[in-house]
């Protein structure tokens, strides 16, 4: 954003939030408080120079000490950003205060929590579906790249509107996410999650995994179909064994009405064990898809679905820029002028005068200054997104191959063991019938059909032996095929990783020069609120320049809209005469 010129703003006799107005890192300037986490504050943030809305995430200030939660705060954005997927918040910057406050800048979004749509009862079929489907192919990227969320809930999804279409889904706060090659940040045993959406290994205290979000998207799903939670209690502890130990209700057994293909789906996401639930995102998101490919179009997207919701709240304001403090370096020049139509102004306010005319200036080109790094950091920005997409979407693709090889391999395994279980029977047979045969006696006819039975039963156990080598030899290959997959996405990871790290370094580097460039800008705010102020003061009691210093007042009052905590005043001692 454009370096915002100084205004009149009249400051509240208590503040809600004593840090609206506070510029973090030099950079952002909170504007307005949007909401709590379990870590952090999130508010809606300005950059000081650049035309860029964002939320910035502070860590809460009883927390600031827990070392352990600020490093999950830093995995936060570098798995995030690692992931970078459509259906994931981006994140744009982290970093720390000199205060050592830990912050997060994301992208401002606007749009209705799932929880806040949950609230109004049960989806429509179609509808949580779609959004299901939506968070499942987030996901699937996520634990491709070694990212598990631990902490899906209704509240961390994100309903919002994007090139028309509605109920665009944003999966937010990966503050519990962590990659799984790290070392563990948790201490043993420590059980970390919201208790409704929480697996049963980690309500044990276990590692979580990506079947431990795949049971979160159970119990939404169950949540959106049945409008209420499975397991609910007020109780934490009872909550949790709950969820270690209570067999989750059918879905149609709170809503008779729930198509049994998305029950079958509810059912097996909710498995206590986790071997037995999906095996993978990718699993899931197929079975996602054919379920939706079932459903009957319907008009919900344009039709009832949000009619009661509230309006979105307005953009935020906008600044003039520091284009305006030359303009009002001319306004003070005229009033000057009119004042002192002889030029005998007292050499302060002429000094004042000339100063602001300086501070524009330099101002001017600051902004141009740093426009030109911004645009070099953003550019670097999109390469970097570009690539960690397109690699994102090599492993997705070679992810989904290795899903659906996977499965060939466990159904060839578990058709070998169905026939060699048969060879097993076999040999036992061949065995029977050779002790049979060899405790025959008597006429030769009977010898030779207890030895053809004999032979019969060998011959069986053979056919059963190839038959068991053949499917041993595809179950082989499978495997084969699928660990080749496994070792091309752990190639990519590794550059992906590679790559995350020097980009990192480059960013850092070029944000470097942005802060330091912001920083004097920030110092040229405040010398102008402070020319403007002695100004103003001495110019009030000049009825030759009252209009112009009207016209003045009025436009720093418009453009104040908004912003009522966002800028340094200009402090009047009195009233204009």
């Amino acid at each position: 954003m454009p370096l915002d010129p100084p205004q009149r703003v009249p400051q509240p006799s208590k503040p809600a939030d004593p840090m609206l107005g506070r510029v973090i890192a030099g950079r952002y300037r909170l504007e307005a408080r949007a909401g709590e986490g379990g870590m952090g504050i999130v508010y809606r943030a300005r950059h000081v120079l650049i035309d860029r809305v964002v939320a910035l995430k502070l860590i809460r200030p009883d927390l600031r000490g827990e070392t352990h939660l600020r490093a999950w705060m830093l995995r936060e954005a570098r798995a995030a950003n690692r992931v970078d997927h459509a259906h994931i918040i981006d994140i744009h910057d982290i970093g720390e205060t000199e205060e050592g406050e830990l912050y997060l800048v994301m992208e401002y979004l606007v749009g209705l929590s799932l929880s806040g749509e949950l609230a109004r009862g049960p989806m429509p079929l179609s509808r949580s579906v779609d959004i299901l489907e939506q968070m499942c192919a987030a996901l699937a990227r996520a634990h491709d790249l070694g990212v598990v969320h631990r902490d899906l809930k209704s509240d961390n999804i994100l309903l919002t509107t994007r090139g028309g279409r509605k109920d665009f889904v944003k999966i937010l706060d990966f503050g519990l996410a962590h990659l799984a090659m790290d070392p563990r940040l948790a201490p043993k045993g420590a059980v970390f999650g919201t208790p409704e959406y929480m697996a049963p290994e980690q309500a044990r205290g276990e590692e979580a995994s990506s079947q431990s979000d795949l049971y979160a998207l159970g119990v939404l799903f169950f949540e959106m179909q049945t409008g209420q939670l499975p397991f609910r209690s007020d109780d934490r502890e009872i909550l949790l064994e709950m969820q270690r130990t209570a067999i989750a209700p059918k879905p149609r057994s709170i809503k008779p009405d729930v198509l049994p293909a998305a029950e079958i789906i509810v059912i097996k996401l909710l498995e206590k064990d986790r071997r037995k639930r999906y095996q993978d995102a990718h699993h899931l998101h197929e079975e996602l898809k054919a379920l939706q490919r079932s459903l009957p179009s319907t008009t919900w997207e344009v039709g009832t679905a949000g009619e009661n919701a509230p309006p979105p709240p307005p953009p935020p304001p906008q600044s003039a820029g520091v284009i305006e403090w030359a303009n009002r370096a001319a306004l003070f020049s005229r009033m000057v002028s009119r004042a002192y139509p002889a030029g005998n102004a007292p050499s302060e306010v002429q000094s004042a005068v000339a100063q602001s005319w300086d501070l524009a200036s330099r101002a001017t080109r600051l902004e141009g200054e740093v426009a030109t790094h911004t645009r070099k950091l953003e550019a670097l920005e999109r390469r970097g997104r570009a690539l960690r997409a397109e690699i994102g979407r090599k492993v997705e693709e070679l992810a989904h191959e290795e899903s659906r090889a996977l499965r060939d391999v466990a159904a060839e395994q578990a058709e070998a063991q169905r026939l060699r279980e048969h060879v097993q029977q076999a040999e036992r047979a061949a065995v029977v019938a050779r002790q049979q045969a060899d405790g025959v006696q008597g006429s030769a006819s009977h010898m030779r059909l207890a030895f053809e039975r004999t032979g019969a039963a060998t011959a069986i156990v053979e056919v059963k032996r190839e038959q068991l080598n053949e499917r041993e030899q595809k179950a082989s290959i499978k495997d084969a095929h699928a660990r080749d997959l496994r070792r091309q996405i752990e190639e990519l990871r590794a550059q992906l990783a590679r790559y995350a790290e020097a980009l990192e370094e480059d960013l850092a580097s070029g944000r470097e020069k942005v802060a330091a460039r912001t920083r004097e800008g920030l110092a040229f705010e405040k010398a102008f609120s402070d020319v403007s102020a002695l100004l103003l003061n001495h110019l009030k009691t000049k009825p030759e320049a009252r209009d112009l210093l009207q016209d003045l007042l009025a436009n720093m009052h418009g453009q104040s809209y908004g912003h009522s905590q966002v800028r340094p005043p200009i402090v009047i001692d009195s009233k204009i005469p």
